[in-house]
């Protein structure tokens, strides 16, 4: 998590418990793109790797809503919203996913839309 921060994002708040105490927060705490790497690596792991997933497409309303400690467990869930069939290609399908990602004792973390190209 704090080699993420170092690389990427370092703000104090994600490399320092003492500037973060200072913020509010317990401790440091995860980079919000670091806490979305998290859910997209859950997401190939358990879901697109068996999956007809062709490429994503976009995301949407990308929020986070608590932050991510060290130590904290991650399990991320995901629902189907919309599909159709691709206008430029029929054997391909657009599906619109919302997926959420949640601490272990089930407050959620962060929360988007996704949009997915697969194959029909």
């Amino acid at each position: 998590m704090t080699a993420f921060a170092e690389q990427f994002d370092p703000q104090p708040m994600h490399l320092d418990p003492e500037v973060a105490r200072e913020k509010g927060y317990d401790d440091v705490f995860a980079s919000g793109l670091h806490t979305v790497g998290v859910g997209m690596r859950l997401l190939v792991e358990n879901f697109l790797n068996d999956s007809s997933n062709l490429g994503g497409l976009g995301m949407d309303d990308l929020s986070w809503h608590a932050p991510v400690y060290p130590g904290d467990e991650l399990s991320v869930r995901h629902e189907v919203v919309s599909t159709r069939v691709s206008e430029s290609n029929p054997e391909q399908g657009v599906v619109v996913r919302d997926v959420e990602l949640f601490r272990d004792g089930g407050e959620a973390v962060c929360s988007w839309t996704v949009t997915i190209l697969m194959a029909r």
